[in-house]
């Protein structure tokens, strides 16, 4: 069975949208953690599956691509050295992003060590820089094209359409 799942979402009777669903260990694949890390992130709330969480023994978690892009960020920050607590506070901004009209390519995350900055803007990120207070900055939209380069690697045989799917989660809100 392939790794990744579409899930329709019926309204009314007809299907409204298509959501591909990635399964546990893809998803541990793409970010580079193991099935342990992912399984704890969920259960605390650092990040859950979007499409479909666990609902009980033998259920699987299906993620989005956004949720894998969240990942990949979570684990940059914890190669970086942050602790996981600054990490869940650099999610809430990252989730922020999510929810806004701005798309995620256009967010760098910044830390000085202490507290971390979502930048949109080159001038944002000079600033931080300039006041002396940035140590490292990560920026999301190459994340995002690294993760479709490395599906697309992976998933060879599916037509999955992700720049749609990231384009339409980028600028939900």
């Amino acid at each position: 069975m392939s790794e990744v799942t579409r899930q329709a979402v019926i309204e009314d009777g007809d299907i409204a949208d298509v959501e591909p669903g990635y399964r546990a260990p893809q998803v541990c694949n793409l970010v580079g953690i193991t099935y342990r890390q992912l399984d704890y992130w969920a259960r605390t709330g650092l990040i859950t599956p979007s499409v479909q969480r666990a609902s009980g023994s033998g259920s699987q978690r299906l993620y989005s691509f956004a949720d894998i892009v969240q990942l990949k960020v979570v684990k940059r920050l914890l190669d970086a050295g942050m602790s996981l607590k600054k990490i869940r506070q650099a999610m809430t901004i990252l989730r922020l992003e999510l929810e806004s009209a701005h798309p995620l390519n256009d967010v760098t995350l910044l830390s000085d060590g202490t507290t971390i900055y979502a930048a949109r803007s080159p001038d944002e990120v000079v600033d931080v820089f300039q006041r002396g207070q940035g140590v490292f900055g990560i920026a999301v939209g190459p994340v995002q094209e690294e993760l479709v380069g490395e599906i697309h690697r992976l998933f060879p045989e599916h037509d999955v359409d992700i720049v749609a799917v990231t384009q339409r989660e980028a600028t939900a809100t």
